[in-house]
């Protein structure tokens, strides 16, 4: 790939030739007939349809779905790419009315399938004609007990549109449309978001602090809007678990990633145990850095000499080399990305801040959003998020509807592929700096993604138990924030006052409702399987690539159980930490100290 070729945005044509593409007309028309007919040919007839003609309609109904979801797809990443630009803008928004529109159409489909008699239900379940949809269909009735009639349904989904997906909009709008000036190095720059934030690795730590306090109060000058985004989307989350009748805020997202509250409460609860470790770390970590103690802004700086910087064409060989020694298949798959320029690399204005891999459908390859700016993290997320890619080819093989792993599952790959990277690092590094900071990295990528998303977690459970009260006010957001980190950092760490607004530019709080545990979880998981790799070779990778290949068609405990790992045991989540122990005694042992 040519150098100007990695500077420009992914290439979209596979999906369509451009956002006023005839065919992107077509489709949207061709799935509202579709869809009508799908409505005439089944709605009230789902009760009376053997298992053979319920297969037909599955087959349909998929087809239909990856129909309508191709130009919300296309327009999704034209936005993401560029947030400003009026078409992108304007074709995001009409797609996702449509795709709104067909839920609604297709809405009874799955309220039919909830509906059946038990006996009828499982003799359709027990057919061998619907075994590849037999996971989606037990899914389908877990939600039965919460699910309202169909008319009321279609209006929630109607409403959504003007309610809270408007204002999850407006936050992404707002959040990508910040600009911020700084001072550096005697004159005022302009800086994107995303290149503020990777000053948390400067090696200056007045410039970190500076970096992140004027990131964070760019946010709290939109404190109005912000905190309004806050408080409407709790409180429709609110207004709808008491419509349908669950006992908690974090109930659906534990019922769709098919965990007890249990397993929850013990993942969280064994996090909180080990709380200390981190505070171990910091500890460590202000040593090496020669400072009393660590200011938040201190956490993921830079050792002194540990100043290495990254050219894209070496991250990717590093990321392609760590996946192809432990399968050449791994490093295959990745390697089609930049071949068919599947990846938007560089951050620019108006472009989405962070990093994703939008999965598409088993019938169209994954694309991948990086803000790549050169450091040893910015390495690691290009190990995660091709992992993520990786995932969602080998899940290819699945229908549409098992097609994406429920959360728990979803970062195992890209967690994965970030341990492959690290040890990768480590085996083949000679300077004992070096391997000093790769060790650090790894600790603080477990950090937080572990604990801090442990603390993300706790503080969302407050924000939703207390929005029920009343009105959250920007200050109480903050001391709520500055309390859950402050039960993280204890005496090891010193919050910079900025950091009460630390919560205002997390978007999982808006986008999806207690996904951060998702991410310790999965960490834990990667954990063990890493290990089992280590003791077992090539002899593991299948197991692997069953498990990565299953996308959503297992519950996570059933696809732990093909590694041998049981969510139940109660000293499961605790091996993770006493992992992360032993990487810090390393580090203890290279430091000396």
């Amino acid at each position: 790939m040519t150098e100007s070729a990695q500077h420009s945005p992914w290439d979209l044509t596979p999906l369509y030739s451009s956002p006023d593409a005839l065919e992107l007309t077509a489709d949207l028309e061709s799935a509202k007939v579709q869809a009508a007919t799908f409505r005439a040919d089944y709605s009230g007839k789902v009760i009376d349809l053997d298992a053979a003609a319920l297969l037909a309609a599955f087959q349909r109904y998929e087809a239909l779905s990856e129909l309508i979801a191709k130009p919300q797809l296309y327009a999704h990443l034209l936005f993401a790419a560029d947030s400003g630009d009026d078409v992108a803008k304007c074709l995001s928004q009409r797609t996702a009315e449509f795709a709104n529109l067909m839920s609604r159409e297709l809405l009874f489909f799955n309220l039919e399938i909830m509906a059946l008699p038990d006996e009828q239900y499982a003799a359709l379940a027990a057919d061998p004609c619907l075994e590849p949809y037999g996971h989606h269909l037990a899914q389908i009735r877990t939600f039965k007990p919460h699910t309202l009639p169909e008319r009321e349904e279609q209006l929630l989904t109607l409403k959504s549109l003007s309610g809270v997906d408007a204002f999850t909009r407006l936050f992404d709008e707002i959040s990508a449309s910040l600009s911020y000036e700084m001072e550096l190095e005697g004159e005022i720059r302009k800086f994107t978001g995303e290149e503020l934030l990777s000053m948390l690795h400067h090696p200056d730590a007045v410039v970190r602090e500076r970096a992140f306090t004027t990131f964070l109060e760019k946010h709290q000058e939109q404190e109005i809007v912000i905190g309004s985004v806050f408080n409407t989307v709790i409180l429709d989350h609110s207004q709808e678990m008491e419509l349908r009748g669950y006992d908690g805020p974090m109930a659906p997202t534990n019922l769709g990633n098919e965990l007890t509250q249990g397993v929850v409460a013990r993942l969280m609860e064994v996090s909180e145990q080990n709380y200390g470790l981190a505070r171990e770390y910091f500890t460590l970590k202000a040593k090496l850095l020669g400072l009393p103690q660590l200011k938040n802004t201190d956490i993921y700086a830079p050792l002194p000499g540990a100043d290495k910087k990254f050219d894209f064409h070496e991250a990717r060989d590093l990321v392609q080399t760590a996946f192809r020694q432990f399968s050449p298949k791994w490093e295959e798959i990745i390697s089609a990305f930049f071949d068919d320029r599947r990846v938007d690399i560089y951050p620019r204005a108006g472009k989405s801040g962070g990093a994703f891999c939008m999965g598409m459908t088993p019938t169209y390859l994954p694309y991948v959003l990086l803000n790549y700016t050169g450091n040893l993290r910015d390495v690691a997320t290009v190990a995660h998020e091709l992992g993520h890619g990786l995932h969602f080819v080998l899940a290819q093989k699945q229908r549409l509807v098992n097609y994406h792993p429920c959360l728990p599952l979803a970062e195992t790959a890209s967690v994965f592929g970030e341990m492959l990277l690290t040890r990768h690092l480590l085996d083949t590094e000679p300077d004992k700096g070096v391997r000093i900071e790769l060790l650090c990295a790894k600790i603080e990528d477990i950090i937080a993604t572990t604990f801090r998303q442990n603390v993300l977690t706790r503080f969302e459970e407050r924000i939703h138990a207390e929005r029920s009260e009343g009105l959250l006010t920007s200050t109480r957001l903050g001391d709520l924030w500055w309390e859950e980190n402050g039960r993280l950092y204890g005496d090891a760490v010193t919050m910079i006052p900025a950091y009460r607004w630390g919560w205002s530019y997390i978007s999982h709080f808006i986008h999806a409702r207690f996904y951060c545990y998702s991410y310790t979880f999965a960490e834990l998981l990667v954990l063990s399987l890493y290990r089992k790799y280590r003791e077992e070779g090539e002899a593991f990778i299948p197991i692997l690539e069953e498990i990565l290949g299953g996308g959503g068609s297992r519950s996570p405990g059933d696809a732990a159980l093909l590694a041998g790992i049981d969510l139940e045991d109660p000293g499961f989540w605790q091996k993770g930490y006493d992992y992360l122990g032993e990487l810090i005694g390393e580090l203890r042992e290279l430091v000396g100290g």
